[in-house]
């Protein structure tokens, strides 16, 4: 039997029960023996002034655009097509090998912040290999495209392929893009797979006038593209044809970004909202309804999404950004965005998300500032400089 260790320090952060000052947790090999307050064991390790919370998780990455920083600067809602663009010719622009640098960079940044947990949107599942190798849990968004209805055979058959992949660390997951670039169809073709699915959804105005009335920038962007007459065959321009994706049964289904929701929907407890802070920020998008889909009863976590939107790739900066912006939200439901939400979002939250016996011995140490604070989660949230460290499966990252 593998020998425990002790560590403790400034503070722990469980995220399913309250705060622990001076507290200790205790691992036996690769998992969580026990978490304890001060005095219960003695510590082997005092991390000193960090706060130790589990491993940081970003359930939504785009890793191959990551050689992307500041080339393709967002633009206001209203000209998100525009942007789009922008993103297709840098795809277009990228060799095999770019690609393949680009997910290594963008991995490494992640976890170089503290992520353990990571949920990627690729092309052909193109990070797979990548996160494989790496240090990581992950879930490999397979991005699909396209309305042709032919194509459904092959939609159900390629699928069922990549659902097969299944590895301790790496899951297989598939991304039906979004509702202006695949059909409804190949939307719940996909979801007969049972493994995560993840969705661009409500994500600018334009997206919702092409499928309310197959109007506005979206119809003249696939028109471009030369993709509008198979497009309009497939689209249903109504209200029910965007509430009928919320009806998917069986898997978990994360709605990213949902910045224009409908008000009447009916979420599921399979279902997660991604809220990707500083990317909506950048759109300048009116104030997210984070809070109030929380209020509903609505699981929501944060993401990054790319950097084609996103300075970096660091979760608690989002957190920070969101603390900054709101600071009369409860610091402990900010903290559960970035760590329980997003591993149940996954699928993930049995072995991680939180510091519980039995879990995963994920955490990081998060410098603190020498302040002192009635509520421990300000110290945590606020804007302070410091490397942080990073436990993964009971060892350090080098």
């Amino acid at each position: 039997m593998a020998d425990s260790r002790t560590f403790t320090a400034r503070w722990i952060f469980p995220v399913a029960s309250p705060p622990l000052f001076r507290g200790t947790i205790v691992i036996r090999g690769h998992v969580i023996e026990s978490v304890d307050p001060h005095g219960v064991r003695t510590a082997d390790e005092d991390l000193g002034n960090v706060a130790l919370v589990p491993g940081l998780v970003n359930p939504h990455t785009h890793l191959d655009l990551s050689g992307a920083r500041g080339l393709i600067p967002p633009t206001d809602p209203d000209h998100f097509t525009d942007w789009l663009r922008g993103v297709i010719a840098y795809r277009r622009s990228r060799t095999p090998e770019q690609v393949q640098a680009d997910i290594r960079a963008g991995l490494a940044e992640c976890m170089r912040f503290g992520t353990t947990l990571v949920g990627d949107i690729a092309a052909e599942g193109a990070s797979w290999d990548a996160i494989v190798e790496a240090k990581i849990r992950g879930v490999v968004f397979k991005e699909w495209l396209g309305f042709s209805s032919s194509r459904l055979g092959d939609v159900k058959v390629d699928g069922t392929k990549w659902a097969q992949r299944y590895l301790e660390l790496c899951r297989p997951g598939v991304s039906p893009h979004a509702p202006y670039s695949v059909s409804t169809a190949a939307v719940h073709t996909l979801g007969l797979l049972r493994v995560p699915l993840a969705i661009h959804w409500a994500e600018s105005p334009a997206e919702l006038d092409l499928i309310r009335a197959h109007a506005g920038p979206f119809k003249d962007f696939l028109q471009d593209l030369g993709l509008w007459e198979t497009a309009e065959k497939e689209l249903i321009p109504s209200h029910s044809s965007m509430t009928s994706w919320l009806g998917l049964k069986g898997n978990q289904v994360l709605f990213v970004h949902a910045n224009y929701p409908f008000e009447d929907a009916i979420w599921r407890s399979n279902q997660s909202i991604v809220y990707c802070p500083r990317t909506h920020a950048a759109f300048r998008h009116p104030p997210h309804p984070f809070r109030e889909f929380l209020k509903r009863g609505v699981r929501v976590c944060l993401g990054t999404d790319s950097l084609a939107s996103n300075p970096g790739l660091d979760i608690l900066a989002e957190a920070r950004f969101v603390s900054a912006k709101y600071p009369e939200f409860p610091g402990q439901t900010l903290l559960k965005m970035i760590t329980l939400s997003g591993s149940e979002a996954l699928g993930w939250a049995n072995e991680t998300g939180s510091l519980e016996p039995g879990k995963s011995a994920d955490f990081v140490a998060v410098p603190l500032p020498g302040d002192e604070a009635a509520d421990p989660h300000e110290l945590l949230f606020a804007d302070h400089a410091g490397e942080r460290r990073t436990l993964f499966r009971g060892a350090w990252r080098r």
